[in-house]
């Protein structure tokens, strides 16, 4: 029987990688954001992603009862792979559509980066915690061993992908006509990236999918770094002409 200090372990191992990853992520935000901002996106991130696994569920339900399947031959298909990347960053992005987009504070366009990045830790949080809540049984080492392994794979893998959306969400600033436009490439380019990673990991050989999908975070992360930057850069070239 679960007690309230295995509770308290579970909650704190679950959240570990992501508010590591955070915290490594806000040192770029050079204005950081308020606090309670930052704590109230991170939670609704938590809130909000069961709402992908319901989603993903019924998506299986459903392309099992349509086409006549085994639904857990399904859910290991590529097609479910690409829906599930599609609705995680989907339920990411309502995070901080519901707590950041209209409130003053939502006041640069690297903002959408980081604020994206919140969410995406929020998210990653609860899976992790589900994840450390079945193999804690298991033992500390084993449990602290699956978290290192998801603390450099699927945690960063959803800061990387929201950050991604984050960065077109920041260019609407400066071409607000095309403000939808950029909202749909970047969801669908931080879709493909997600759904790329976890066909790496889940349709190749343990080897070569260790190597794959290590190789696409590094790139990828060193883009996001580089794009933080970039977007700094164009909102201080944009102030210094205004002034």
């Amino acid at each position: 029987m679960p007690t309230p200090s295995s509770d308290v372990l579970l909650i704190a191992l679950g959240f570990t990688p992501s508010l590591l990853w955070l915290v490594w992520w806000l040192r770029k935000d050079s204005h950081p954001e308020p606090k309670v901002m930052l704590t109230k996106v991170l939670m609704l991130g938590i809130m909000l992603s069961p709402l992908a696994i319901v989603a993903q569920l019924l998506f299986v339900q459903l392309f099992a009862n349509i086409f006549h399947v085994d639904p857990s031959a399904f859910s290991n298909s590529p097609w479910f792979f690409l829906w599930a990347a599609f609705v995680e960053e989907v339920v990411k992005y309502l995070a901080v559509f519901f707590v950041v987009m209209r409130n003053p504070e939502f006041d640069e366009p690297v903002d959408a980066m980081v604020y994206m990045l919140t969410a995406a830790m929020g998210f990653a949080a609860m899976e992790n915690i589900l994840v450390v809540a079945r193999v804690l049984p298991d033992g500390l080492t084993a449990t602290v061993g699956l978290l290192g392994l998801r603390f450099a794979g699927a945690t960063l893998l959803h800061a990387l992908s929201s950050a991604l959306l984050g960065y077109f969400l920041a260019l609407s600033w400066f071409y607000n006509r095309h403000k939808r436009a950029l909202f749909w490439l970047g969801l669908s380019m931080a879709t493909m990236f997600h759904w790329v990673f976890n066909l790496f990991i889940s349709q190749m050989q343990q080897t070569v999918s260790l190597f794959f999908s290590t190789l696409l975070l590094i790139v990828m992360a060193f883009l996001i770094s580089v794009l933080f930057d970039k977007i700094k850069e164009r909102d201080a070239l944009v102030h210094t002409s205004i002034a």
